[in-house]
Order: C-alpha cells, then sequence, then structure tokens
C-alpha cells in the first residue's frame, strides 16, 4: 500500500529522494491535489502521518457544490452567484472573498471530475427544513471517495509514505521550496528534494494544548474521533514564515460520552426537545439544533460547556415507536428513523454516568446535580409554553414544544465535541502561502483544514458540506498553479 520498506532497507542513513510536488496528507484535499499533480505529469510524493490514507474524510457523507450536472437533473437551482453571496453574508464577508468566489465557481467542475474518476453521487439534499439542496451525497461515503483517488493516485505513478510525518520545509537563500524532511514511525529521516511542497496536513483537533490556545473556550474539548491530528504541519509552516489564519475556528457539534455514529442517545440528545444547562436553565431555542455549529457555539458559553436534554416516557415512546427522529447529524441516523434502540442506549448511557432516568423532576434535579427546585422551575415554564403553543422565553416553533410531564423523566448529558479545526495556514486565491506581509513564499501551497480563508469565526452550515468541497477544490487548484509553476501547463 505504501513505499516505507524502500525507507527502511536505509535507515543507517537519510533517505534521499527526487519529486516534483511533495503533498503533505493524504486525505481527501492532498490526495485531490496529488491526484491532479500527477495527472499533469509530476512527480509527486505524498506523506501521510497516519497508518493509512483517509483523515476526517472518510466520515464525510457529502459535499457542496452549485450548479452541478446532478442538481440541474433535478431540477434544482441553486447559482453560483447565490452561493457566493450566502457564504460571504454568513461569514460576515470575513472569508477569503476571491478565494471563495474560485472554489464555488469550480464546485460543479469538481462533481464531474470526481464522477468521471468513479465517485458516484446518490443525489443533492438539505440538511435542514427548507434548507438550500447544495449537499451532494457520495454512495459509500468518504470512504469510497479515499478509494477511489488513492487508487488513481497511485495508478498514475504517484508514491505515498504512511506513518511518516513532515518535520522541516527546506527552502533556499530566496525563500523559494527546495523540498521537505520528515520520520516515519522507526525514526529514519527521509528527504524530499521539491520544488513545490502542498500542506493538506488537516487539523490540530486532537491536540488539547492548542485548542486551549487557540479557541478561546474554558470549556473541555472532546475531538469526536481520535485521531494523530496535532498540528505538525502547522509548525512547519509558521516556521518556515507563513502567517497564521483562521485558528480557533472549529467544526463543532453537541454529542454525548457515547460518540458512536449511529449511537440513538446522541440522536436523543440533538431533538429540539427541552435543553438545560448545569444551572437547571433553558440557554437557547432547542430548534437550533438543525443548524448544529449554532447550537455548539451556544452550548461552548454555557457552564463547563455541558447540557442536558429532558423528555418523559411519552416522549421517549415517540422517538421510539412513532415520529422518530426529526433531527440527525448527517446520514449517521436518518430523519424519521424510529429510534428502536433507545431504550439499550440509555441503560447503557446510566449505568456511564451519561444518561439518567428518575420518577419525579426532583429525583432527577438530584441525579444530575442541580440546585434545588431550578430544574422543576424551568419545567413549569417550559410545560406553560408547551400548553399555550407559545414560547414565552425564546420563541422556539411551537411544533416543536413538546412538555415534560409524564413519569418516567430522563436526562441525557452532552459536551462540546469538534469534528475538525479549520484553519492555521495564510493562503491567497491561488491557494499560495503567505507570510505576514502578505508576500508568497514561492512553491508553498495550504489546503483544506489547514488553510485559512474559508471561514472567519465559525463552520458555514449554509454552505453545506463546505469543509469537504474546500478540500478537495482547494486540492485541484493548488495541484493546477503547481503545475504552472513547474511549467508543465
Amino acid at each position: 500500500m505504501d513505499d516505507n520498506k524502500k525507507v527502511k532497507k536505509n535507515s543507517s542513513r537519510i533517505k534521499k529522494l527526487e519529486a516534483d510536488v511533495v503533498v503533505i496528507g493524504a486525505g481527501s484535499a492532498g490526495l485531490s491535489a496529488a491526484l491532479t499533480a500527477a495527472s499533469g505529469g509530476a512527480k509527486v510524493t505524498v506523506l501521510e502521518k497516519m497508518a493509512a490514507p483517509g483523515g476526517y474524510s472518510l466520515a464525510a457523507h457529502g459535499m457542496f457544490a452549485a450548479e452541478s450536472s446532478i442538481q440541474k437533473k433535478d431540477f434544482v437551482w441553486i447559482t453560483k452567484e447565490e452561493a457566493f453571496k450566502n457564504h460571504m453574508l454568513h461569514t460576515n464577508w470575513g472569508a477569503n472573498a476571491r478565494l471563495i468566489r474560485h472554489l464555488i465557481d469550480k464546485s460543479a467542475d469538481t462533481i464531474d471530475w470526481l464522477t468521471r474518476l468513479g465517485v458516484e453521487f446518490t443525489q443533492a439534499i438539505n440538511l435542514w427544513p427548507n434548507g438550500p439542496r447544495a449537499w451532494h451525497v457520495m454512495k459509500g461515503s468518504g470512504k469510497a471517495l479515499i478509494k477511489v483517488l488513492f487508487e488513481k493516485f497511485k495508478a498514475n505513478g504517484g508514491r505515498v509514505y504512511t506513518g511518516t510525518t513532515a518535520q522541516k520545509l527546506l527552502v533556499d537563500e530566496k525563500n523559494r521550496v527546495t523540498g521537505v524532511t520528515a520520520q516515519d514511525t522507526d525514526g529514519n529521516t527521509i528527504r524530499v528534494n521539491a520544488p513545490v511542497v502542498i500542506n493538506a496536513g488537516g487539523s490540530y483537533a486532537n491536540n488539547k494544548e492548542m485548542l486551549k490556545k487557540h479557541t478561546g473556550l474554558t470549556c473541555d474539548i472532546t475531538a469526536v474521533v481520535e485521531m494523530q491530528q496535532t498540528g505538525d504541519h502547522l509548525q512547519l509552516a509558521w516556521e518556515a514564515g507563513a502567517a497564521a489564519d483562521g485558528m480557533g475556528v472549529l467544526m463543532a457539534v453537541i454529542n454525548t460520552a457515547d460518540k458512536r455514529s449511529k449511537s440513538h442517545l446522541w440522536t436523543a440528545a440533538l431533538q429540539p426537545l427541552l435543553w438545560v444547562n448545569q444551572l437547571g436553565e433553558r440557554f437557547c431555542d432547542e430548534s437550533i439544533t438543525f443548524f448544529f455549529p449554532t447550537a455548539a457555539a451556544v452550548l461552548s458559553k454555557q457552564k463547563n460547556g455541558i447540557m442536558y436534554t429532558l423528555f418523559d416516557e411519552s416522549t421517549k415512546k415517540k422517538l421510539v415507536e412513532e415520529d422518530g427522529s426529526e433531527v440527525s447529524m448527517g446520514l449517521f441516523v436518518p430523519v424519521t428513523a424510529k429510534l428502536d434502540q433507545l431504550d439499550n442506549d440509555l441503560e447503557q448511557g446510566i449505568k456511564t454516568g451519561d444518561a439518567f432516568a428518575a420518577d419525579s423532576l426532583q429525583e432527577l434535579a438530584e441525579k444530575i446535580s442541580l440546585a434545588p427546585g431550578i430544574l422543576e422551575e424551568t419545567v413549569t415554564e417550559y410545560n406553560r409554553s408547551c400548553r399555550e403553543k407559545h414560547d414565552m422565553l425564546y420563541a422556539k416553533n411551537p411544533r416543536y414544544l413538546q412538555p415534560v410531564k409524564d413519569k418516567k423523566f430522563y436526562a441525557v448529558k452532552s459536551s462540546l465535541h469538534i469534528f475538525a479545526t479549520l484553519g492555521g495556514i495564510k493562503i491567497n486565491h491561488k491557494t499560495e502561502v503567505l507570510t505576514e506581509k502578505f508576500e508568497v513564499i514561492p512553491g508553498f501551497y495550504a489546503v483544506g483544514n489547514c488553510a485559512g480563508g474559508m471561514y472567519n469565526t465559525n463552520y458555514e452550515i449554509f454552505t453545506t458540506g463546505g469543509a469537504l468541497a474546500f478540500a478537495i477544490n482547494s486540492g485541484r487548484i493548488a495541484a493546477e498553479n503547481s503545475l504552472k509553476y513547474l511549467g508543465k501547463q
């Protein structure tokens, strides 16, 4: 699967390799860049820290595009201009406008490019009621996407070294890129001489020190997926003179300690029922759960970043037997799916202290350590809103007002989790890496989650599937500009 064995034979000295392009990271951004460059005639080497390619893209279900052939076939008309203005509006024009325009203009062509390669898209859908139908769902999810990109890259003569961490960017006296050094899991040093380096190292979601430093959040932040996303590739860029950009931007989500993607406990916690914080108080219109980054941002402001989703026996029965899920994270548990595993998941959650059941609100308050009387007061006020079909506090749509009154009572504990961080290295619309003085570092590019410019302060859900779209489109853009830089186009 990789070329590491060739290196290990020479572990007593530095292994030197020659390439036109070195790509750091074999996720969707890195492999898109690598394949595009290799298809254009470049000799490409990919260095991947993990034991296998994919990264966070393995869990992706779909990506954004506007004016795609799939949308046109289904009479979905979201123009590139509308998508651009929408994204810029929802980022308060804090995103890199020229970069965003370039990405959106390229998005439909990228769907066709991936389709030609063998990625199968099933449909373009919306993620919330009446949302834009711009999320292009892939058959086989991110695993199928990575498999196609990886196999096509290898078929084009590409080399991949897994278990290999890039350590230092090499530059000449004019600050032009000349290559990169790396180390594999056996401690062997690899030096790849190349005039182009594309940094696609992904996020730093598993580095708690960096998260604490750059997010400004005081609550604990847990990564949904345990990976080696520790920010080494960002340090490499900064040490070479790259400016930082977009640090602290998160793709965050409300999640239970049971982080299984198909957990019915997690799904129940995401429903627009009654949410309370550790003070026993409501803190939002719970229907913001449809916009998961917004919900996560609100949770981050609560005490310890912890909340409880409350419901009673009758509501549980509806979730299990009747209405099912109204909200789901991606396609893990589809909307309308009956939560037939909820009883079992609740039982397991009660054992681990992540769910609670009681015969009275007072007992429930005691179990989740809330101030006496506060929870009862909150529920009384909420039930009144349910009876009157008018949320007196946060104006939630009456459709989502479900009373909490029938014994037994349940509470599911959730906290702030992140899929990825989104930013780190400053780039221009060509994905060229910039210094603090906005000067280009010749031959150095950054793409995907390690690059800034796509967002402002939060993940922007209206450009649905934007993170994956940014990864693949920016990868292609970087490779195309690399080929020009190399004189191969």
